[in-house]
């Protein structure tokens, strides 16, 4: 597990998903036996990850990636590391022959991510991709709203995302100060219009094009040792992504993504699917729904207050079974494939689209102007 002492790679990845399903005695496969998992945690700084092995009880730790990647004991290599780093981390464990698993965006251009595509479909390994928001109880009650078709005809989607990001001065910044700097690879496009990628491919169908306008509100922040730098980086982006659904249905979506926003919703998070049938509000946990049968008749007056509350005339989608933590849904179905010798539904081709429309969705705002997304094929 490389990059392991980062707070993705920790948090999600070791602590709420590989940690718990090795404690769990690991997953049951579809001929009944057991399929368990051993963590070797991988990253530059030892003496992070002694105190990481012996806290979680894990046996092994070591900071020779490459020797790991060689060592024919080990089958799988995750990637949770700098994306500058991610391409050739990969390609070395595809060549090894290991299946991987990794964070996104899988490389920092989109040549390298459909190269990478390549390698392990000529390896015939299995590579899996970060899509845990697919995963999430909210995403997942929508896309079964979607499946079982109670929007009717689907019309557009709405996107919020996003929260306020201390500027580091006064209150220390949630995020590390590498995600302002364009040289280091940061850019809210670049993190994010990947993951709206899948999301908006997952729940209603393919991105046809995109214009997008992005924006660095926060001028300057101040980095992890109090000095202040210039954010180069774009901290916001505002984009409007024409879908095509698997019917072949237009479909308009708008999603807005800030670090330079105050929250007023109820989740950091939300998505709203308006449909000729009904609607649906989802967010990391809640989806809240209203039928056509059961919308109200708003009439537009300026000149009177609004008396009725338009959030109580949703109604709760329930679950209907155990959602358990997305990354840890993902990395079971990703475990399961391995073992079966089958390829991951979200694979290094998916990832290649995520960074082939944050690539476009800059290039839409440098520009100022809409952009076809051409097909990627292998």
């Amino acid at each position: 597990m490389n990059g392991i002492t980062g707070r993705m790679g920790y948090r999600q990845h070791l602590l709420r998903s590989i940690l718990p399903i090795r404690d769990q005695g690991g997953i049951t496969l579809a001929d009944g036996s057991k399929l368990t998992v051993e963590p070797i945690l991988v990253g530059r700084n030892e003496d992070k990850l002694r105190e990481l092995a012996q806290k979680h009880r894990v046996e092994h730790y070591s900071t020779d990636l490459d020797s790991l990647i060689d060592d024919p004991s080990i089958d799988i290599i995750f990637d949770a590391s700098m994306t500058s780093l991610r391409y050739d981390t990969l390609s070395k464990a595809i060549a090894a022959g290991k299946h991987i698993f990794t964070e996104k965006p899988t490389a920092e251009n989109l040549d390298d991510a459909v190269d990478l595509a390549r390698q392990a479909k000529a390896k015939g390994i299995t590579a899996g991709v970060v899509h845990d928001k697919l995963y999430l109880p909210g995403l997942v009650k929508l896309r079964r709203l979607v499946d079982e078709g109670f929007f009717g005809r689907i019309l557009s989607l709405r996107g919020e995302f996003g929260y306020w990001v201390f500027e580091g001065d006064i209150q220390e910044a949630q995020r590390p100060s590498w995600n302002y700097r364009l040289a280091d690879g940061g850019s809210m496009t670049t993190d994010m219009y990947c993951h709206w990628n899948y999301v908006l491919e997952g729940i209603i169908g393919q991105v046809k094009t995109v214009t997008s306008t992005t924006a660095t509100h926060i001028p300057t922040r101040w980095d992890e040792q109090g000095e202040p730098y210039e954010a180069t980086a774009d901290d916001a982006a505002y984009g409007i992504f024409e879908l095509e659904t698997p019917e072949g249905d237009p479909v308009i979506a708008q999603i807005n993504s800030s670090w330079a926003v105050r929250v007023y919703r109820d989740e950091l998070v939300e998505f709203q699917i308006d449909g000729t049938h009904g609607s649906a509000v989802a967010g990391l946990n809640k989806c809240v729904a209203q039928q056509r049968a059961h919308t109200p008749k708003p009439v537009w007056n300026p000149d009177l207050p609004v008396t009725e509350s338009f959030r109580d005339q949703w109604l709760e989608v329930p679950a209907n079974a155990d959602l358990d933590n997305g990354f840890k849904l993902q990395w079971e179905d990703f475990l399961a494939d391995v073992a079966a010798g089958r390829e991951h539904k979200y694979g290094l081709l998916s990832a290649a689209r995520g960074v082939q429309l944050a690539a476009l969705g800059l290039q839409s705002a440098s520009e100022r102007r809409t952009l076809d997304i051409p097909e990627i094929t292998l």
